[in-house]
């Protein structure tokens, strides 16, 4: 199996957007939290 240069971008680019996803996913439940604990103080 031989990996020809449009696979290649491809899976670089679907690596790479997974990864932008889970940090924006990550960073709003961070800020989601930070939030609520901020404004809540049960």
């Amino acid at each position: 199996m031989t990996i020809d240069s449009q696979l290649a971008s491809n899976l670089l680019l679907g690596v790479i957007g997974l990864m932008s996803l889970v940090g924006f996913v990550a960073v709003i439940g961070a800020f989601w939290s930070m939030g609520r604990s901020g404004y809540r103080n049960d």
